[in-house]
């Protein structure tokens, strides 16, 4: 590794590549004589170095260069040769080291017993095999597993002595860490003494902790911000920005970054008293009673099927929670049954990680084609070579605009770096650096790509836009689609390829003619029978009595997203009163500066937006915001504003979207997991796990019919 540290950037880049060719001809080579030793030998050495090349910039530079699936590839790749050919497999092998080397510049720590990795299932057979075997190990029929995320961050021990935090360190490579002790100080989640009496009258006499320290979603969002403004490099992703900032030689750096730890385990343990854990499950709670951070979304379950249940439920919940994971854990929960089962080299038995469909993949950019909004804007969109990413085909990436595309030296040919999060929109995050493909430049057009219009460009603003106005068919479809999307007014089968039929046949022209819109029409138009007719028209006349906050974002007002309608449906509780407002009023809201208020009353002073808005609400009546504040200079009568709220168990006269609406209209918050910030738990029937967190970091606990009072204030 040593080599490696004296390198350049353009050095790593050119070793990655002639490692890629090597592996490439050998691969090519085994296809027509899979027997040959020497080409055997060839691919397994050349994958190991490329492996620990990627390793050293993945955990030593936290500067990664290709994705975490490319990654797995090659490593499942390696484990699968040395598996089918046991005398390739040599104990300096990738696949039997954790982690990497401590760097130099960090004094050591070692690790008793050592902090080792997991070894990987990506597929639910993988799954149902793990099952198998643990249950053929113990000969027990149901296991019983404790389940919980995999959290995507930087693997740490904390040692305490007689109940104080005395030392910490970074995995390292599992035997050997990096002392991090003065930066691990600075993390308000660690506490600097433990909590002796909840759980036990005296303190451990050694407690070592082990865990995660990553960097909430919101947190990486707002360094990232901090790095633009100072003309700094930005993080890549939230782990590496965590490790970035916990190996700091300046502890003063790793205090501003906001970072977080979550305990998982406990390394030794060497009682005053009798140990009070017996299952992993049990061990995760004493944790808590100790004041660490434990995930809230774990559980026991028993058998494969309910792993895989497990495994679902996380998929749909990933975008929701504040940290990013990338699969799920299963352990075996019986602490006497791990023993039982033991370790292997690099990972223990009882353990598995189910990794999540990959949300980073490479692929080629074909082309660059130019999209026109609603308001006129162009927008470069990549044009991609099809490839699987977060459960989809994906051929098509948004670029943002023009400065994005020259910011990412983007070009036409080259391979890039393509992400898609659950429903997020796929995006283009950078071009794969080891690679140099054709150069073919983007420049954007100087009239609109609809119309033919001349393309405007107004100083001190990024966004380029189409002068035809309403007159551009592009605007005038992509307006109606905006309106009509599940986030705005939610009008099912209203799907982009009906709304270019209703306005190339002039039968809609604004989002308006949609209610006018008639059964013998739309069943004259292609591909359009009775019952999708019938469908179409029922969502139309579901959609005319929306939440104000839809209403307001569903009319597509320039610089007005989802949270800007609802600080204003929340302000002004009703649409009569926001649409008389002046400029002056707009700005008393947060986040509402004097653009965009500008923006918003000269939206509803335009005269055919006028037309446009009367003709609606001859058809649709906005709910008035329940409870709103009606145009207080502040919000003293208002419990719910500022506030942060965590909804657990079922509720009985609200769904839990309602119930997070109406909290998110009256200036609230809600989160999916407490802490000692959390204001209100709200509990439904059968709690669970919340409730007792909530007691025990003596958060208010809340029913529904507190909330609704609440609510209705």
């Amino acid at each position: 590794m040593g080599t490696l540290e004296h390198m350049s950037l353009q050095e790593h880049i050119d070793l990655i590549k002639k490692l890629k060719i090597k592996i490439e001809k050998a691969r090519k080579e085994l296809k027509g004589s899979p027997a040959n030793y020497l080409w055997q030998l060839s691919l397994c050495e050349n994958l190991k170095e490329l492996i620990e090349v990627h390793n050293y910039k993945y955990y030593e530079l936290d500067d990664p260069s290709i994705t975490d699936s490319e990654y797995d590839k090659l490593f499942l790749e390696l484990q699968e040769l040395e598996q089918r050919h046991p005398e390739l497999l040599k104990p300096d092998s990738p696949t039997q080291s954790v982690g990497s080397p401590p760097l130099e510049r960090f004094s050591k720590i070692a690790h008793q017993p050592p902090m080792l990795s997991l070894n990987n299932a990506f597929k639910s057979a993988d799954v149902k095999a793990f099952d198998r075997r643990m249950s053929e190990k113990l000969g027990v029929d149901r296991i019983e597993y404790e389940v919980e995320p995999k959290f995507d961050g930087l693997a740490v021990s904390l040692l305490y002595k007689n109940g104080i935090f005395e030392t910490g360190a970074t995995r390292g490579d599992g035997y050997l860490g990096e002392d991090v002790t003065a930066n691990l100080r600075t993390i308000n989640s660690i506490p600097h003494k433990l909590q002796a009496g909840s759980h036990s009258k005296h303190s451990p006499i050694l407690l070592e902790v082990r865990g995660e320290v990553l960097m909430l979603k919101e947190d990486f969002k707002k360094l990232n911000q901090q790095q633009s403004k100072n003309n700094a490099k930005a993080f890549v992703n939230q782990r590496n920005a965590a490790a970035g900032s916990l190996r700091q030689l300046n502890p003063s750096i790793t205090v501003n970054r906001n970072l977080t730890f979550f305990a998982y385990s406990i390394g030794r343990y060497e009682k005053a008293e009798e140990i009070l854990y017996y299952t992993s499950s049990d061990m995760l709670e004493y944790l808590s009673s100790q004041g660490f951070h434990i995930v809230e979304e774990r559980k026991v379950v028993r058998g494969s099927a309910a792993l895989l249940s497990y495994y679902q439920e996380m998929m749909e919940l990933r975008e929701h929670l504040p940290y990013d994971i990338d699969g799920v854990v299963y352990k075996v929960n019986s602490l006497a049954q791990q023993e039982k089962l033991g370790y292997i080299s690099r990972a223990p038995r009882f353990a598995i990680a189910h990794k999540f469909p990959a949300q980073e993949v490479v692929t080629e950019l074909l082309g660059i084609d130019v999209q026109v909004g609603r308001t006129g804007v162009l927008t470069p969109v990549a044009k991609l070579k099809p490839v699987y990413v977060g459960g989809a085909t994906i051929t098509q990436a948004t670029l943002h605009n023009e400065v994005e595309v020259n910011r990412k030296k983007l070009r036409i040919g080259e391979r890039v770096i393509v992400r898609r999060a659950g429903d997020v929109i796929p995006e283009v995050v950078r071009m794969e650096k080891e690679y140099v493909g054709s150069v073919k430049q983007f420049t954007m057009p100087e009239e609109c790509p609809v119309c033919g219009a001349k393309v405007e460009r107004t100083l001190n603003e990024v966004a380029v836009r189409c002068s035809g106005g309403l007159l551009c068919p592009a605007q005038k479809k992509q307006s109606i689609i905006h309106f009509a999307s599940r986030r705005a007014m939610d009008i099912e089968g209203l799907g982009e390829k009906l709304v270019d039929q209703l306005v190339d046949t002039d039968s809609v022209k604004t989002p308006a003619d949609l209610y006018s819109l008639e059964e013998e029409k739309l069943i004259s138009l292609p591909r359009m029978g009775k019952k999708s007719v019938k469908n179409l028209l029922a969502s139309l006349e579901d959609s005319k009595n929306p939440i104000l906050a839809r209403f307001i974002y569903a009319l597509g007002i320039p610089n007005v997203g989802e949270i800007t309608a609802r600080e204003l449906a929340r302000y002004f509780g009703s649409f009569s009163r926001l649409e008389k407002a002046d400029v002056g009023t707009l700005q008393k809201i947060p986040d509402v500066g004097l653009v965009v208020a500008q923006n918003i009353a000269n939206f509803f002073a335009e005269k055919h937006n006028r037309d446009v808005i009367d003709k609606l609400l001859y058809n649709i009546k906005p709910k008035e915001n329940e409870g709103a504040p009606k145009i207080q200079d502040d919000d003293s009568e208002n419990r719910i504003n500022g506030k942060t709220f965590v909804l657990t168990g079922t509720l009985s006269n609200l769904s839990r979207e309602d119930a997070k609406e109406k909290i998110k209209n009256l200036g609230g918050k809600v989160t999916g997991s407490i802490s000692k910030k959390t204001n209100y738990l709200v509990a439904g029937n059968a709690p669970g796990s919340k409730y007792d967190k909530a007691v025990g970091l003596g958060v208010a606990v809340i029913y529904e019919a507190e909330l609704l009072k609440l609510l209705h204030q």
